[in-house]
């Protein structure tokens, strides 16, 4: 069998014209642009093994995405120094890889991770958003009372049945530890949710802001997104966030001697919950 190195890639998009990051066979989607890519330097039957820390959905940006793939270590040698050059020239504006990084064969870009973090940016200011991040930032014609957010936000965190939140799969559990949930206003009176977690089922981050908003513009009360909580299944009466508003922009990871014990934990906690 041939050698193989296993390599860390950090990857930023703009999320407006990919489906998503899954690779689709008749849609432009970040791994594809990815694979194709690392292909025209592996060639074109490489056996990759692309795996990323969380799927972003058609129209969501990252700024931190986490991917790992598997190089022939003789090419990896060879491309050492140039790879993120090389990978700038063949991959298309709006998708960067701005790190590669070995890593050893326990990292598990999924697995391994012990947090990933969103942001969402709402613009509530009679003129919307400016015009140079409009296409990260959701335009609210409603103020917003950073207060009423935060109330709402907080009886969301910790461990709960996120169902009303989640768009359901066959077999899988909607039940996720958010360790953080919080509100902020940035210096150009942007608001700024920042929402972590150790994974999120889909839907769900844009589920919950689209949920607090209504709170935020006071047409719901601040205790009413924590009661939803009590339903098991998707609740009609939240409104999904639009998808241009939130980014991926950071997944954390233990120490190097923690990778594998961390991916097995997970594993077996995922195995467990479906």
């Amino acid at each position: 069998m041939t050698e193989t190195t296993r390599l860390r890639l950090d990857v930023s998009y703009d999320g407006g014209d990919f489906s998503g990051w899954a690779a689709q066979p008749t849609r432009r989607t970040v791994a594809g642009v990815l694979i194709e890519a690392l292909r025209r330097l592996a060639g074109p039957d490489a056996e990759l093994g692309l795996t990323v820390a969380g799927r972003t959905d058609a129209g969501v940006h990252a700024t931190g995405q986490v991917c790992h793939i598997e190089l022939p270590t003789e090419l990896w040698e060879t491309l050492r120094g140039s790879l993120l050059r090389r990978l700038a020239a063949l991959m298309p504006p709006d998708a960067r890889v701005k790190a590669v990084t070995e890593v050893p064969g326990t990292f598990d870009a999924r697995f391994s991770a012990t947090f990933r973090r969103y942001e969402y940016r709402v613009a509530d200011t009679p003129y919307g958003p400016d015009p140079l991040r409009r296409h990260d930032t959701l335009g609210w014609v409603r103020p917003l009372d950073l207060g009423r957010l935060n109330a709402a936000a907080e009886g969301l965190v910790g461990l709960h049945d996120f169902a009303a939140f989640c768009k359901r799969k066959e077999h899988a559990t909607t039940i996720r530890a958010i360790t953080r949930l919080d509100w902020r206003r940035d210096p150009d009176g942007i608001a700024v949710a920042t929402v972590q977690a150790d994974a999120f089922c889909q839907a769900m981050v844009r589920s919950l802001v689209g949920a607090m908003l209504t709170v935020g513009d006071g047409r719901r009360d601040p205790g009413w997104p924590a009661k939803l909580l009590t339903l098991r299944e998707r609740s009609s009466e939240v409104t999904v966030a639009p998808a241009h508003g939130l980014t991926l922009v950071e997944v954390g990871y233990p120490d190097e001697a923690e990778y594998a014990g961390r991916a097995d934990a997970t594993r077996r906690l995922r195995s467990a919950e479906e």
